[in-house]
């Protein structure tokens, strides 16, 4: 026969959607990216204010690049790639607001590509959805312009995952050929990030690959996370004694990674919370979380909407990637942030804008716009709890800098200038802000010894920082009392001052 069952298929899956790069992708479907992402980059720039101080993770980031200010220790669970991906910037300016800009544009840039990357296995006006569904989530706005690792991820993972579907389309109609290194680039940009995710996120990929016995498309996953990982796996080995010895460190300050319910933990950091450890304060009112739980059901709606048409497959792939990729932050670590969970909500949005799209466009009559108001009074809502939880998020985050940099101008004022090294509560950032170096003989961040500390106070000025009423270390009990904005501070005495016994 002239007219088989293949190229009937073939003639469904290139009908479907526009499954290659024709016109309608070539203006309206790169069109509609191209006004989401730039929509998420001028929210940034609008909503949060690039002028907002770093925080304590961005501190240990940014410090290993920047010029005027010494390195903070960097601790086993961190990689390097936030770190290379600020040293444009950082490299040369301490500027926070340039750095603020710089990243709010590339992230816009990154929501861009991530999306293109899915160009073909759904409308063009679906992936639009699914960037607006993703960047109107309060999480996703206040990281974009920040110097965090987990954005990122979630850009890797939808450029990752959509590649390898195209890769599989590829391997069956021959229709993209450059997906492989799509999938290449992904998995390596998730591993520099965070590897631990990265594993994590590919799982259900490799496992495809390999159950389909597309091998260059597995070698493909697995190069990237070599390339991605390398550099964490050699660091391992210079600076932690070996690969299982970081990994047990990383767990270790990660509380000791096994079972752990953190479902709940999740819920409460919605309300605005960089970091909810230890996660014991009052559950948020349900109309902060709400989405969190329509967000999974939106998404099973889009995998019944592929199962009626043709697009399984590239439905159910984010879906079980998604799952993997947030299972370790529910189940297994006894904290929460709601920044870990990116990823997972990144790869959601594709399904759950597909079933938006289609509960707005499949009733006929006078069901259609009951419908379409329904949808869009419950975005209309959504929006407005993650504009009120944004706002409280930068409020907080603004204030706590700003006493960081009140801080630091006292300290300067009291004679600790750099060289110097600070000591106790809150020093990696203080720290910065003050241009001295943090150290600690125990904890997360141990990174030197008592003996180092008073060595070092014979030469630069030393300082203990501690909460109001702490209990100061014991080495500097007679060190001479200063009292900040919500700190109390014992420097030691002037390098060649008389010491105590």
């Amino acid at each position: 026969m002239a007219y088989g069952t293949k190229p009937m298929l073939v003639s469904m899956g290139r009908r479907d959607d526009a499954l290659v790069a024709g016109r309608p992708w070539q203006a309206g479907g790169r069109a509609l990216l191209a006004a989401a992402a730039g929509a998420f980059t001028l929210a940034q720039l609008l909503l949060v204010r690039p002028s907002m101080g770093l925080g304590w993770d961005e501190v240990v980031y940014v410090s290993q690049v920047g010029s005027e200010t010494p390195a903070a220790f960097f601790s086993a669970p961190r990689a390097r790639g936030v770190s290379l991906l600020v040293w444009p910037i950082a490299s040369w300016s301490s500027s926070t607001t340039l750095l603020r800009v710089f990243l709010a544009v590339l992230s816009g840039l990154g929501l861009y590509l991530a999306l293109s990357a899915w160009r073909g296995l759904f409308p063009a006006r679906v992936l639009a959805g699914a960037g607006a569904v993703f960047a109107t989530l309060w999480v996703t706005l206040f990281y974009g312009p920040q110097a965090m690792p987990n954005l990122w991820v979630a850009f890797g993972a939808l450029l990752c995952v959509g590649c390898f579907l195209r890769a599989r389309a590829d391997r069956l109609y021959r229709l993209d050929r450059r997906a492989l290194w799509g999938v290449l680039a992904g998995a390596a940009l998730m591993a520099w990030m965070r590897p631990t995710d990265a594993v994590w996120i590919t799982v259900p990929l490799l496992v495809g690959a390999l159950v389909v016995q597309h091998w260059r498309l597995g070698a493909a996953l697995v190069a990237g996370l070599l390339a991605g990982g390398v550099q964490w796996v050699i660091e391992a080995y210079l600076s932690f004694g070996g690969l299982r010895e970081r990994l047990n460190e990383a767990s270790r300050i990660q509380g000791n990674l096994g079972w752990n319910f953190a479902v709940d933990d999740q819920l409460r950091s919605l309300a605005g919370s960089g970091l909810c450890r230890p996660c014991n304060g009052e559950m948020p009112h349900p109309v902060v979380y709400a989405w969190w739980f329509v967000l999974p059901l939106l998404a099973v709606c889009g995998l019944v909407v592929a199962l009626r048409g043709v697009r399984t497959t590239r439905t159910l792939v984010p879906l079980v990637c998604a799952a993997t990729a947030a299972f370790p932050y529910l189940f297994l670590i006894g904290y929460a942030a709601p920044r870990f969970l990116l990823p997972a909500y990144a790869l959601l949005a594709i399904p759950v804008a597909d079933a938006l799209l289609h509960l707005v466009t499949t009733p006929y009559g006078r069901w259609r716009p009951v419908a379409a108001a329904v949808t869009a009074l419950g975005l209309a809502g959504h929006l407005a709890v993650q504009y009120v939880v944004l706002d409280r998020a930068v409020d907080r985050s603004t204030a706590n800098r700003q006493t960081w940099t009140r801080s630091a101008a006292e300290l300067h004022r009291l004679g600790v200038r750099p060289p110097c090294l600070l000591t106790g509560h809150e020093a990696i950032p203080v720290g910065y802000y003050t241009g001295c170096s943090s150290g600690a003989i125990d904890g997360h961040n141990a990174n030197t010894t008592l003996a180092d500390i008073l060595r070092t106070s014979h030469s630069i000025p030393v300082a203990t920082l501690t909460t109001p009423g702490g209990k100061p270390p014991r080495y500097a009990r007679d060190w001479e009392l200063h009292r900040l904005d919500g700190l109390e501070v014992r420097i030691a005495p002037a390098p060649g001052a008389g010491r105590p016994a």
